[in-house]
């Protein structure tokens, strides 16, 4: 007859299942945790940077801790954004030596889909909706310039409270203010992010703008070009020390389309792709069996108003050759 499994055995099973279980749970969180990473911080690496060191601060968390943690997911987003605040602390005096210009990471429209509309706070969602921005993306290109232009303080709240619905109240943890004081960052990073979307114009327009920017450029059309650009249009192009790029913000249609029509007349073979981007159609820069760079475009009112070229590789990692 078969022996009887030793006393214990089954509790000590259910208990293995259980702590796999929770560590399924607590894994779980990557993918939500990299997307408020990155809106926080503008690039996929530091993003990563941030996740790492959240999981690893949970894991050497003594097991009694861990498991009288009731809302795994609220702790590592607490903790995930304190991460961030303190990296956008240090990150201007980063940027100092950095060569050129530095812009958010452009991704792809679907990257971070669906990762921001359940909260991640161990109570209801904020109670107070009509002083949040609604968000079509939170990932764009327009909206992460804008928020380059807040505090760290500033950015976290408005990521935390109006993206993931985070109350003031536990948000006032992480940023070691009060929870009015709080909620005066939140309104103070609104006024940048409603001063931009004044312009913003819907996705066909966006996109039909861009063809024909798209088409001007190729053709080698200066004045189709000049027509589409707005006239207070600007360029930036992050070339991240890799790759020769303008320094300096380029102002105006004249200035613009010369700078475009100068690298198409030096790149011959470069072939402009169609990409969804989060800000609407975009195009992968091909020069043969190479990726080039990446270019995104803010809209407004039937015209170009941005030209975001990244150009830097360390940047363009999520945009493969099909």
């Amino acid at each position: 007859m078969p022996e009887d499994p030793p006393a214990g055995s089954a509790e000590c099973a259910e208990a293995g299942r259980d702590a796999s279980r929770a560590l399924d749970a607590v894994m779980a969180e990557r993918h939500r945790l990299l997307s408020l990473a990155f809106r926080m911080t503008g690039t996929l690496a530091d993003a990563e940077d941030v996740v790492q060191e959240t999981y690893a601060r949970w894991y050497r968390l003594e097991p009694g801790k861990r498991d009288g943690i009731a809302v795994p997911a609220a702790w590592l987003t607490r903790v995930a954004s304190r991460i961030c605040l303190d990296l956008l602390g240090s990150a201007r005096a980063r940027r100092e030596t950095y060569i050129g210009q530095w812009l958010p990471e452009p991704v792809p429209a679907d990257l971070f889909a669906d990762t921001a509309r359940v909260p991640l706070n161990s109570g209801p969602p904020a109670a107070d909706p009509l002083e949040r921005v609604t968000l079509d993306d939170a990932v764009s290109m327009a909206l992460l310039t804008v928020l380059e232009a807040m505090t760290p303080a500033e950015r976290v709240t408005f990521v935390l409270h109006d993206v993931f619905g985070v109350p003031f109240d536990e948000i006032a943890g992480v940023v070691g203010r009060s929870a009015a004081a709080t909620r005066q960052l939140a309104t103070s990073a609104r006024r940048h992010v409603r001063h931009r979307r004044r312009t913003q114009v819907s996705s066909h327009q966006h996109d039909e703008v861009v063809r024909a920017f798209r088409d001007a450029t190729v053709g080698g059309d200066i004045e189709e070009l000049l027509r589409v650009l707005a006239p207070d249009v600007e360029l930036r192009v992050d070339g991240g020390g890799f790759v020769n790029a303008a320094t300096q913000v380029v102002h105006g249609p004249d200035r613009v389309a010369r700078w475009l029509m100068g690298v198409m007349r030096k790149q011959p073979a470069l072939r402009l792709e169609r990409r969804d981007t989060a800000d609407g159609l975009g195009y992968l820069l091909r020069d043969g069996g190479r990726r080039y760079g990446m270019v995104t475009f803010d809209v407004g009112e039937g015209h170009v108003t941005h030209v975001w070229l990244m150009l830097n590789p360390t940047k363009l990692t999520n945009w493969p050759l099909d």
